[in-house]
């Protein structure tokens, strides 16, 4: 498959990591040498240095023989023009990223896919539905669907509240009948682990559980001795992702939104008839506690600093609130928060790509690298034909020690598989997989 990616920043880097991975051909264009010279000394791609929205930067990258073009500048309407133009080339597919959410209005998608621009997505939009999500299962500190929600992967940090401290994971069957616990990682400061029968869970430990998404209520109620339910909920920053994000949760919860400048207060005022809106500087503390903050059950920190966000959801933590989510823009970050006390980390620039990532791989195989600090992977594959993975129980299989298979989905049915459990042709199997045994699945699946 042919890819041309325009623009090498964070989304486009991460995206050109994630098709690299299956040996696409990829192109990777931007005005920035650095970035482009930093690109190809770490992935397999080619580069192009020039105006994404130029035709014949476009013909250089070969736009008229691409399968895929994402646009995933910083730019909106570059990445318009550039979608377009690709499109009237010969490209099969378009995606553009944008900046405006009302662009994502199914009668505007209709006006643009005339145009030539077959998918938009806005990074904003993405995080705002991301931090909803987290904000209705609170205890959990990560939520992944697969095959829209057939099953679903979710992280928990075990903290002094937790009934699973010090149990040995062969003890898990025996410790409830009420959900089927199946830990597939676990992070134990920075060292990933695959949990074994006689892996010991551990204070502070993050664990990866996978399950029905129809059993997640059960499993949180199995997990979590302290049963609060978020009904307070305080936002900091004025950023449009602020704005949506308040957008999202005003009419279910009570939502207390703090931003600086009283410009922006006057702005998200009329967008947001439901929402506290202060003005006042959120790193002072003092304000903060005087506008609720030790009632708050959850704080959402969304300034347009990185280190900011952070410090103000670990006062937030120090103040007894329940569930903290940062927003921070150097992905580096991702892999730290459950070490410093942060729940989550979110970065929409990762958010973004691996929702594009999974568009164009369209289910078959589907990689998640944003786990927190996790060195692995979480890889859906296909089996395509009848071979040895359909011919023996998993448990006679040549897999990888460092991998596990933590779900199989087949037709409508998912299943939690035992080393009795057999392939079928048409099963879309989930595994978790250190780095080096990718490279052997890939071999196993091909």
């Amino acid at each position: 498959m042919k890819i041309i990616i325009a623009g090498a920043g964070d989304v486009g880097f991460h995206l050109a990591e994630l098709l690299a991975y299956e040996n696409q051909d990829i192109t990777l264009i931007d005005q920035d040498q650095d970035v482009l010279d930093y690109a190809a000394t770490h992935l397999d791609v080619l580069t192009l240095k020039g105006d994404c929205g130029s035709v014949e930067v476009l013909e250089n990258a070969g736009a008229k023989r691409a399968d895929i073009l994402l646009a995933v500048t910083t730019s909106e309407k570059t990445n318009l023009i550039t979608a377009i133009l690709a499109k009237k080339m010969g490209a099969r597919q378009t995606i553009a990223r944008v900046n405006n959410d009302g662009y994502l209005a199914e009668s505007q998608r209709k006006l643009f896919c005339e145009l030539g621009v077959d998918n938009l997505f806005s990074p904003t939009y993405l995080a705002a539905e991301e931090i909803n999500r987290l904000v209705k299962q609170a205890y959990f500190t990560d939520i992944f669907e697969f095959e829209k929600g057939k099953i679903s992967l979710v992280g928990v940090t075990l903290d002094e509240y937790s009934p699973l401290l010090n149990i040995c994971i062969r003890e898990l069957p025996s410790f409830t009948s009420e959900v089927d616990l199946r830990p597939i990682a676990v992070l134990r400061g920075h060292r990933t682990i695959i949990p074994r029968g006689d892996t010991v869970l551990r204070r502070n430990d993050h664990v990866y559980f996978i399950t029905k998404k129809s059993r997640i209520d059960d499993l949180k109620q199995v997990l979590d001795r302290r049963k609060v339910e978020v009904k307070n909920i305080m936002i900091l920053g004025g950023t449009e992702l602020s704005r949506a994000t308040a957008q999202r949760l005003e009419n279910d919860y009570n939502v207390t939104l703090v931003i600086k400048d009283k410009e922006c207060c006057k702005k998200f005022a009329e967008v947001l008839p439901n929402t506290l809106i202060i003005n006042g500087d959120f790193s002072n503390i003092n304000l903060l506690v005087e506008e609720g903050l030790d009632n708050m059950d959850a704080c959402i920190a969304l300034a347009g600093n990185s280190e900011t966000n952070i410090i103000a959801s670990l006062t937030a933590k120090n103040h007894g609130v329940y569930k903290t989510i940062a927003l921070v823009e150097n992905k580096e970050y991702v892999h730290i928060s459950q070490n410093i006390g942060v729940d989550t980390l979110i970065n929409k620039k990762l958010i973004a790509a691996n929702n594009i990532f999974r568009f164009v791989r369209k289910g078959k195989v589907e990689a998640i690298t944003s786990l927190h600090g996790v060195d692995a992977e979480v890889i859906e594959f296909v089996v395509h034909r009848k071979n040895q993975l359909t011919r023996k129980p998993i448990r006679d299989l040549p897999f990888p020690k460092v991998a596990l298979i933590g779900g199989v989905i087949r037709g409508e049915e998912s299943y939690f598989p035992n080393g009795d459990f057999q392939l079928e042709v048409g099963d879309k199997v989930i595994v978790f997989a250190l780095p080096d045994a990718i490279s052997k699945l890939e071999q196993l699946f091909r």
